[in-house]
């Protein structure tokens, strides 16, 4: 069974359609990148995943549990939201650091809130909370970052803030990670260092779907791509065949756009 089906999502900004008729499916421990030119609908289709935006037509399902139907109001509850967001741990392009917090808080901190909703969080707190810190040090290294969780944002590159920020969605341990274009904040020689981790993740079969305009990455760490062109799905499939060897015109000329990346 995948881990997450998509089914006829649509979304709507008044008049304008911004996404229309999205279907697919996502296996455990796959990688699906998303790619098309901007404003083809791919961020608004993360914020729908991610319950940032309601769709207005569609279902989304995890693990076979729906957590929205259009059709089923008792999906659409605003107190189960933050809930739901729990499945999807989102990267942004522009990192969304706290600056008042250091690496280390940054990544902890949602953590420490939810631990504070467990009924026996007074009479542990000292220890659940070194559990939580220990675990966000562990993430840091995992970034490269262990000799960074004392500085605070405007002390890193670019490229640590987005892994700071990976490690941040990591922390609540998602059933799928999303990257939202996470190199394009980035100049050039600080891209290669968020892609390496990324690609790490892919090789450790985490689930994540990616949305990006680095075609050769998404063909080497990628197993599926979408091309997504004025809101549609324009073509789908095996990542290094749609990349290679698009069936679309719409894709076809987007790869020669890109082709270089």
């Amino acid at each position: 069974m995948a881990i997450l089906e998509v089914k006829n999502i649509e979304k709507h900004f008044g008049s304008t359609k911004v996404l229309e008729n999205i279907s697919f499916d996502l296996e455990q421990g796959q990688a699906l990148a998303i790619i098309g030119s901007s404003g083809s609908g791919k961020t608004t289709l993360l914020r729908c995943l991610n319950f940032l935006e309601t769709p207005n037509h569609g279902s989304i399902t995890v693990h076979g549990k729906t957590l929205f139907d259009s059709s089923d109001p008792s999906t659409q509850k605003e107190r189960e939201i933050r809930k739901k967001r729990l499945h999807f741990g989102l990267v942004f392009q522009s990192f969304n650091l706290f600056p008042q917090y250091t690496a280390l808080k940054n990544v902890t901190l949602a953590k420490e809130l939810l631990a504070q909703e467990q009924p026996d969080f007074k009479s542990r707190k000292k220890q659940i909370l070194a559990d939580i810190e220990a675990e966000g040090r562990e993430l840091l290294s995992r970034m490269g970052l262990s000799d960074r969780a004392g500085h605070y944002p405007h002390q890193l590159s670019g490229g640590q803030q987005q892994r700071v920020a990976i490690a941040r969605a990591l922390a609540l341990h998602p059933d799928i990670l999303c990257f939202d274009e996470p190199t394009s904040a980035l100049d050039p020689e600080l891209t290669g260092e968020v892609l390496k981790v990324i690609r790490s993740l892919a090789e450790q079969k985490t689930t994540m779907i990616i949305v990006t305009h680095e075609m050769a990455f998404a063909r080497d760490v990628a197993d599926q791509v979408i091309f997504m062109d004025g809101g549609f799905i324009v073509e789908q499939g095996d990542a290094r065949q749609v990349i290679e060897n698009p069936r679309q015109e719409r894709t076809q000329q987007f790869r020669a756009r890109y082709a270089g990346n």
